[in-house]
Order: C-alpha cells, then structure tokens, then sequence
C-alpha cells in the first residue's frame, strides 16, 4: 500500500495581528547596530572612533535604544490610567474591534521586560516590585535582622491549658502529666510534699518538686508550653528512646507512692492506693466471668495437697474515685514472637455505670463514672508513634487535645465511625474541628516500621452499647481511658487532702460553677514566677527592637523609592554613570535579603559606606568590556550620589559612557571583520586555485589548506592572525629536513599561481616549493630503507612464532602448524602452572615475555628485545632471592617456562644464568637454594606493587592466625587439570571461563596497586573503586590478622611485595532499613526499656488491696 500523502502545512499568516501597532520605524530598516559599521564604515583599526565605541554598547545617539519612561514614577502611573481610559472610546455601529490598524509615527516601542533586558536606557524590571508591596518589604526588612524567634508567638491564651515540649521521644510522659494534671486531688497531693529535714538542698532536684513545678508551670504559667526537661532529667529517662506509657504510668506511680509514703499525711501516704491503683483489661465482664479448674488444669489444695476441681472468680466489692482502663493495643503473637498493635476499634461510654459489676454487702453511694481523660497511641506499629493526650479541663469545663506543646480544643472524642445499635439507629459521631477522616483501607501501609498490624475482620467481642445510651465514643488509637466517679451529694464520708474533697472537688457537675485550682508550693511558685518575669521580659525586648526597626524601614524605604522612581535618563545630555544590572538589583535587594544585621544599626552617614562590586562589566584593562553591553545600565549621576550619601552604599569603580575600553573594541573589531573577510576569501580562492597537470603552480600542506578554507578554522585563535602555510605546524608536509620536496604526496597539494598570489596577498612573508621541484633523494633513500627494515623484522618475527615443526615426516599448513615457543607464547603470563607437574621448568623475567610478546604483534614498530637477564633473581651469596613455593615470589615479575622453551631461547637470545626448577606434585624443587634475608629485602624494597585482594564469600569463615593458610594460591591452581584451551573450558558445548569457576571456588580477585606509604584508608579507597564495595562495609585481612588502624602504612604493617589481603564485605545494619528479611521475620530489638533510669530501680511497690481490679 503507497504511503499517504502528507498534508500540505498551512501559509503562515502574513500581515498584522489583530490589535498589534504598524510602525513606520519598523519599515525603514535604518537601525544602527552596536557592530553594523564593521567592513562598510571601518576597514581598519585607525578608522575606529569615540561613536563607533559608544555603539557598541548601545551609548549612541543612533544606537534603537529608547529611553524607557520609569513605570514607578508618579507621572507614569498617571499616564498609564489616563491611557486606558481613552481606549474606552465608543465604538462606530457594525464596527469590530478587529478592523481598527492603528498607525503611529512618534510613539517609542512598549516597555517589555524581555526587549528591554538589553537596554541600556531602561531601568524598569531590576525588582523595584519588592519596595512598591510595603506589607511585603517590611516583613522581608524585619527578617534580615537577627531578632530570633518572637517569643509573643510562644505566649499563652486565656483558657488554654499549657502544653509540654517533646524532648525528643517524650510524648508518652506527656501525655500521662496532662492526665494528671486535671485530676485535682492527685494535684493537690503532689503539692502537699514536703521535704524532709535530712534531704535539704537535694529536695529541689528530686522529682517530686520538679513534678511540682511542672505543674505549677502547666497552672499559671504566662507561655503556651512549658518544658520539662528537670523533671526528665530527675527522672535520668533517655529522652531519644520512646518507652510504653503504660509501663511509664506504673513505674512512676510506684515511686511517687514511695515518695508519699514519707509524708507526714496519713490521706498523702494512702494517695495512690486510693486513686490511681484500678487498672482494667479488654472487658469487665469477661475478667469477672468464673473460671472452671479441671482436667490439666486442676487447682492443687494447700490442705490436702492434691489437685481438685475448682472455680476461680473475681469480685468487685468497692471502688476507687478514679479508674485507669489499659486497652490491649498491643498484643504478642507466638508465630513471631513480637509485639504487634491491633487496630480494632474500641466502644467506650461517657458516662460510665459500674454498679452492675459491684457485689456484696458493702456497696454504698453511687459507682457512676464520667470520661475525663482518653491517651492516644498514633501509628500502626508496636515498636513507634505518638502518643497524644484528650483531657477535660475542669476549670473551663471543656475539653482540649495535648500534642506535647500543641494545645487544641476540640468538641468531640474519637474517630467517630457509625455505631450499630441493638433497635437498628446509629448516630454518627461529630469528627474533630479541621479534621477529614481518614478512607478505610483493607490493609495498612506502615510506613514508620515493619511490625505487621492485627487487622481482625471478624464482628467484635466487646458488648455492643446499650440501645438507651446514646454516648458511645469509637476510637482506633485509644490506648488508655480515665473515668473520675461523679459526686454524690449524699455522701459525707468524703476524704480530704488539708481541706480538698478527694471526691467532690474531682468531678465538678456540669451545672456547678468551675473549679478552683490548688495552690501550688512557694517554692515551685518562685520558679514558675522567674519563668514568666523572663518570658515578659523577653516579649518586651522583642517588641521594642521590632518598633525600632518598624521606624527604620519606613524611612530606608521613603529613601529608596525616591532614588529609583527618578534616577532613569531621558537623553544622552544628561549627566550620568554606568552600573551593571546585577549592581543595581544587589542595591535594590541588599536591605531585604541580607542577613545578620544588627538591630541597633542606625541610618547614620557615619556608618561605614557598603561597596557594590561593578567590576562585572569591566575588561582586563579596566575599563568597560564591550562584550558585556547587554549587562550595563546607565543612570544619573545625582541618583548615585545618593545612593552613596542617604543610603550608605558606593558602587566600585564608576564608570561613564566614554570608558568604553577602546583594545577591546579594537580586538572585536578584528575578530568581526574576520568573520566578514574570510568566506569572502575563501570563495575567491576557490575560484582560482585549480591547476591542470601540464600547468606550473605550488605545492601548499594539505592540512593546512584543509582547515583554513572551512567557515570556522580550528587554526584560527581569537584576536590572532591565522598562522601562515609554512608555519612550523604544516611546513614540513612541504619541505622535508633538507630543505627539498617531501616525498609523501598525500601530505602537499598543487594549487594555481593565482590561488598564490591571493594567500600571498594574506600572508606576505609566505614561500613555497613549485611544482617543478624534485622530491628529496636522501629522504626517498631513507624511505626505501625503512620499508626493508620492517619487512625484515616481520619476517624474523615470524620466523620465531611460528617455526615450522615437523610431525611425524610431514609439513602442517599455517593454519595448524605448532610454533616451538607456543606454550610460552600462550601460557607463560597467564599464571597457569598445574600442567607442569614433573616437567623440568626455568624461570625468566616476565617483562622479557611482554616485551617479546609486543614485538611479535608489532615488529615494524616495537623492537626486539636483546636477551634473557636472570642476574636480578640471582643475589650477591649466589642463590636465588625468590622462593618458588611461597605465595607471592612467584607474581607479576616472574614467568615460570619449559625447559625447551628456555632451550629454543638460548638458540636465539643471549640467556642466563638458568635458574631449573621442577614441580613434583606437592612442591617446586630448585637447585640453587634459596637466601631468605635477601628475598626479604627484596620482597620489603619495594617503590610500587600490587596487591592481590581476595573478596571472601558469604559462607567463608572469619579470617584468623590460626586458620590463616600460606598455601592458598597453590592449592587455588590444583583446579586446573585440563590444558588451558577453548575446548577444555567448556560445560556441554558451551565455553566456560576459567575466571568464573575460580570466582565461584575462592571469591573474587582483583589486582591493586599500592606504595610503600599507601595508608589503609587508601587502599580502602582504591578497592571501592575495583570492587565497588563502600568503604564503611570493607573488613580487611593480612595474615589473619584485621587491618583496623586506617592511618597505618603498608611499610609500616610490613606487608610484602605481590601479596595478598582478604577483603570481608559487611552486611547492611538490617534494623536501619526496617525491612524484613528474605525467607523469615525479623526480629525487633525491644530496647532496654526505663533500665538505667530512676524508674528502673527498685521501688516500694505500690499498696494492693481488694479495690484494685485489672480489666
């Protein structure tokens, strides 16, 4: 199928948009250019003058540039509205708005901030927008200056609670002193301790008076969150580990009850039994449902000391003013053996009856309780979140959310899902003011760990809310409730704390007035005091250095807009300065960008004068670069002047329009005529520059003649003159050494006499050979002579790589004829020795085997090497300085050959002395004996070596001087069995490589090259880059022995010439990422928990009596 055919584009419009002005300007195509007078005015340098200059950074009177009204002046705000309202003109009937051209001779171009970014004469766009906003410049002025943080910000609203700061993970205790705080007995308590004589001065470091504090600060202070660092440090809790709030609650309670069983008051010493010990589980009525004991669970008699059946019950007979529900958040799951948090959603009342769970006799008054409290657990894992405090206040009768110091009131409780009722109603609850909440999701996405969360899809356990009661809360994240037992008026036997009802002062009813705070201990009140005196204090300085910089902004910028809004130019007459546009924006933006002043500035002529760099439009002779036009600015002399005396500020240095640096236009000049001249000579060259066979003319280098005639030579650098045909660089493509006619033709080229009278019209000092000059003979000689030579060294090397052998009377085709040095040529370098087993072997120096290896490639250029020196592994005794059988001497600088091998060298080279060893299946056997002091300084003498690093395997054990093996690289090479060619290393039919079975048996290895003072942490270095294994995760071994001081030497470590070191590659800390593991569960490290704290000591344990029930 043919392709189809393309639609045609469309014409592009022509003619005038609709609304666009025509110009008469724009037709005349007069305009001066800043360079347009380069090759029609000016030809040469001389001719340059003062306008010619000034045009080229737009200075002059012909230059387009417009002199661009100020937009900010008041005449051109004026002007502007008195332009629109003359467009309003009515329009003629059936006439459209396009069909009006408007025509205008004497109106300048419109004020754009792109067109004119390069106009000298306009002075619009340089951020002049940031002083006209003065709400704006005043905020941004203000912060330039180093007020710090404004402490007003941090001041407490009336009838707020105050919150607590978080120390870093403290939130759980934050949320439990806010509890504690709006339960006013408790608070009474707390500031009815009084020290003992005996503890002094240490009373105030104790935490019972930090506690004190805390809570008169949380009571009366003047700031909006108050931080309890004393009382954490009293406590020595580690701030930056997050601890479970219910084990917070427990611990703290049980030393507080230590603390007030010292007091002197009875109703202080049995505090904590009566208020806080009730602690209950999921379900009331669940815990207190009989327990059958039978079977494997039998109860064993203390009298009869047998097992028999039995019922276990629990009772609720009497109960305390205040009951701590526990909600089971957090459960343990046997199959991983971890916490988990289960994110089922809790019921809880309002107002909470308790007398259906009370039985005996001794029952009295009212067991109805209301919520006053409700602790928050935020986040989907066991291990972390946020724990966050709902809390009554009982002064104003309102409730209030406690995010450490982040105190918000809220109107309702709970994340408020639909509740099913028994008669088929539900009510909804209110959700929190501001807050949406969140869609349901089939499955969470933890994103602060990876503790998976019981999502339990099954109908609920808990009993559903009585079809009468209406106040049921629903709550995913309710990790603690506080009811407070409501008061019973009827009650008499009431307990106090110096006068305060433990009762009635609890729970104030709704319709009572509120309640009175306790007055808290002097001592805790004189801290609480100097808090607030210094916070006033601080809001005091704070306001006053604001007011003060308040005054020195209005008049900064009263300054600052009557400089700009009249420092544009109008013509060329008027006097004026040069100044970069990055000065000018730098000014504009220096009194609201720079920080660290200082607030006691003042605008003072005295102060020292701020100097505005303008040398980023001058040249390297100091003057203005023409180069850098588009970046100058010209404004009026008088608004720099005062610039420099209201404003403080100098620009330096100041130049006028006449600075233009005249070298550099100069040398612009001769570049930009260049560009002009040279295609023009190019193309008359061309024109001329072919030559017939039988027509005289010139020889020309090739090279040169080829850059040159192209549009942008490579040969040409700026502000220079081309360099000439004979120049040093191309001459000798021409003329040979002797003065005569090379002889490579492909190097010259023939060109016309005319061509050469043009490039000798550019070039006056050129000469040149004809075409009738003869080729140089002694270079052609020496040309003829070095062909022979190679040839005869290709030849020669052939000779010796491949010899002809004869097999068995016949003669092999080059295809498959062996060479005698084959195996050398093959195997020497390749460190493969398993194949010589009792084969009489010599060593030989491995650079000789590279070098003749090189020139067998390349004999024509690489020469042939001159023999086989053995003398440098010969020492002064007469024995070997090498050790065969030892890891290391046999490395890079030693090649182990055959005996024919060495035999067919002997034939062609000078070689000696012969050093015969022999491998017979466990060891290399030498004759000459080894000299072990000079091997050592051979081995220690070393500038440069390389190392052998070994990357150990996953499975590979730790590296020891007991396991340390000296014979690795011998066993490494028992591997090799086969004859190292393409059909021994291969797995079926396909070719293995011997490096990857020998990475799979012994790990990687790679060579390093390494000095006498290459430090640890160089070679570190160097191994990443080969092995690309960070330097934190590297665990390195010589000998066994860990390599752990980075700063040591590899002299200092007496590490030898070509050995090895063992390269370990430490796992990833799996518990930074939070991610499991292939293939099982990892397991959380459950921390230390309150161990090493105050409240990890031994407390008195809390009184336990049978009001205490645990639900």
């Amino acid at each position: 199928m043919p392709p189809k055919r393309q639609r045609r584009a469309s014409p592009a419009p022509q003619g005038l948009s609709a609304g666009e002005r025509l110009k008469r300007a724009k037709l005349s195509g007069n305009d001066y250019l800043a360079w347009s007078w380069v090759g029609s005015e000016v030809t040469n340098p001389t001719q340059i003058t003062l306008e010619h200059r000034l045009a080229t950074c737009g200075f002059s009177d012909q230059n387009p540039y417009p002199f661009c009204a100020n937009k900010y002046s008041a005449a051109s705000k004026t002007r502007v509205a008195s332009k629109q309202d003359k467009s309003k003109r009515p329009k003629v009937e059936g006439e459209l708005e396009d069909d009006i051209i408007v025509i205008s001779d004497d109106e300048s171009p419109p004020c754009v901030a792109k067109s004119c970014r390069n106009n000298p004469n306009c002075l619009n766009y340089l951020g002049q927008d940031k002083w006209e906003n003065e709400a704006k410049a005043r905020d941004a002025f203000i912060n330039t200056f180093d007020l710090g943080m404004d402490p007003t910000l941090d001041s407490r609203a009336s009838n707020t609670p105050v919150g607590l700061r978080n120390l870093g993970a403290t939130c759980y205790a934050n949320a439990y002193l806010q509890v504690w705080f709006q339960d006013l007995p408790f608070r009474t308590g707390v500031y009815s301790c009084q020290p003992s004589e005996e503890d002094g001065s240490a009373f105030e470091d104790s935490p019972i008076f930090q506690l004190q504090v805390t809570f008169a600060a949380m009571q009366a202070c003047t700031e909006s969150a108050f931080n309890p660092v004393k009382l954490v440090e009293s406590l020595k809790i580690r701030t930056t580990e997050q601890q479970d709030a219910q084990e917070f609650s427990k611990l703290f309670m049980a030393h507080l009850d230590s603390e007030f069983q010292k007091q002197t008051d009875p109703t202080l010493k049995s505090l904590i039994a009566d208020q806080n010990n009730a602690k209950l589980e999921d379900r009331i009525a669940a815990l207190l449902q009989p327990e059958e004991l039978d079977g494997d669970n039998k109860y064993l008699c203390p009298r009869c000391d047998n097992l028999q059946k039995a019922r276990r019950y629990t009772e609720l007979r009497e109960l305390p003013p205040v009951l701590h529900f526990s909600l089971l958040r957090f459960v343990y799951d046997l199959s991983t053996m971890e916490r988990k948090k289960s994110k089922q959603a809790i019921a809880f009342p309002e107002t909470l009856d308790m007398d259906r769970f009370i039985t005996g006799s001794n029952s009295s008054g009212s067991n109805k309780y209301r919520l006053r409290g409700v602790l928050l657990h935020k986040g989907p894992s066991a291990y972390h979140g946020h724990y966050e405090a709902q809390v009554y206040d009982v002064k104003s009768e309102a409730w209030y959310q406690f995010n450490d110091e982040v105190v918000t009131k809220i109107t309702s409780l709970g994340t408020h899902p639909k509740i099913p009722k028994e008669n088929g109603n539900s009510r909804a609850s209110k959700s929190q003011k501001g807050q949406k909440s969140a869609p349901a999701k089939k499955k969470a996405n933890n994103a602060d760990s990876d503790v998976e969360i019981i999502d339990d899809a099954g109908p609920s356990k808990s009993q559903s809310p009585p079809a009468h009661d209406e106040n049921y809360i629903l709550s995913r994240e309710a990790y603690m409730l506080v009811y407070v037992r409501s008061p019973d008026k009827t009650d008499s036997t009431q307990k106090s704390i110096n006068g305060y009802s433990l009762e009635s002062a609890t729970v104030p009813d709704h319709k009572s007035t509120s309640a009175h705070d306790p007055v808290p201990p002097s001592r805790a009140v004189e801290v609480v005091e100097r808090l607030n005196v210094d916070h006033e204090r601080r809001c005091k300085e704070y306001e006053q250095k604001k007011t003060e910089l308040q005054e020195r902004f209005a008049q900064v910028r009263r300054v600052v807009l009557d400089i700009y809004r009249s420092w544009s130019l109008s013509n060329n007459s008027e006097a004026h300065y040069v100044i970069s546009r990055q000065a000018l924006e730098t000014w504009l933006a220096r009194h609201l960008s720079e920080k660290g002043n200082s607030a006691s500035d003042s605008m003072d002529i005295d102060l020292p004068i701020k100097e505005i760099s303008n040398e980023d439009i001058a040249c390297i002779h100091g003057q203005l670069d023409p180069n850098k036009a588009a970046n100058m600015k010209r404004v009026k002399a008088v608004a720099v002047d005062r610039i420099k005396d209201e404003d403080a500020c100098e620009f330096s240095p100041l130049f006028g329009s006449s600075d233009v640096c005249g070298q550099c236009v100069e040398g612009l000049f001769t570049e930009r005529l260049y560009q002009i001249e040279h295609p023009r000579l190019v193309s008359l060259f061309d024109e001329v520059c072919q030559v017939d066979e039988n027509e005289d003319g010139y020889w020309i280098s090739s090279k040169w003649l080829k850059d040159w005639r192209t549009s942008k030579p490579r040969m040409h650098k700026p502000f220079q003159a081309d360099p000439s045909p004979d120049d040093p660089d191309y001459d000798p493509q021409v003329r040979c050494e002797h003065g005569g006619l090379t002889p490579n033709a492909l190097s010259r080229r023939r060109i016309s006499s005319q061509a050469y009278e043009l490039l000798r019209s550019v070039f006056p000092d050129w000469s040149t050979l004809t075409t009738d000059a003869e080729v140089c003979a002694a270079c052609e000689t020496l040309a003829h002579i070095s062909k022979e030579d190679r040839r005869e060294a290709k030849i020669q090397a052939e000779d010796e790589k491949v010899r002809h052998l004869t097999v068995h009377g016949r003669y092999l085709t080059p295809n498959v004829r062996k060479a005698k040095l084959k195996h050398m040529y093959d195997n020497a370098l390749s460190g493969g020795t398993s194949l010589l087993e009792h084969v009489p072997c010599a060593i030989v120096p491995a650079h000789f085997v590279r070098t003749w290896k090189q020139w067998l490639i390349h004999p024509a250029e690489v020469p042939r090497p001159d023999g086989v020196d053995n003398t440098e592994f010969i020492c002064k005794h007469g024995l070997i300085a090498i050790d065969p059988n030892s890891p290391g001497d046999l490395d890079s600088s030693v090649v182990v050959i055959t005996r024919k091998d060495w035999e067919t060298l002997e034939a062609l080279y000078p070689s000696g002395p012969l050093i015969a060893i022999e491998n017979d299946g466990s060891e290399w056997v030498h004759d000459l004996s080894v000299c072990q002091d000079c091997r050592m300084e051979r081995k220690t003498s070393f500038d440069v070596t390389e190392l052998t690093v070994r990357l150990l395997r996953a499975e590979d054990p730790i590296p020891t001087p007991e396991t340390y093996n000296k014979n690795l690289p011998q066993k490494q090479q028992q591997y090799q069995t086969t004859l190292t060619t393409y059909g021994s290393r291969t797995v079926g039919n396909l070719r293995q490589s011997k490096r990857i079975r020998q990475v799979g048996a012994f790990g990687r290895r790679k060579k390093v090259a390494v000095t006498r003072t290459t430090t640890i942490k160089d070679l570190k270095i160097k191994i990443h880059a080969q092995f690309d294994i960070p330097t934190i995760y590297q665990r390195l071994y010589y000998q066994g022995h860990e390599l752990e001081d980075n700063t040591a030497t590899i002299s200092s470590l007496n590490i030898l010439a070509n050995d090895v070191v063992e390269l370990r590659e430490d796992s990833e800390d799996i518990d930074l990422l939070g991610s499991d593991t292939e293939g099982g569960t990892r397991q959380t490290d459950e921390g230390q928990g309150f161990g090493g704290t105050l409240l990890g000591r031994r407390c008195s344990p809390v009184k336990q009596s049978a009001d205490a029930i645990r639900a």
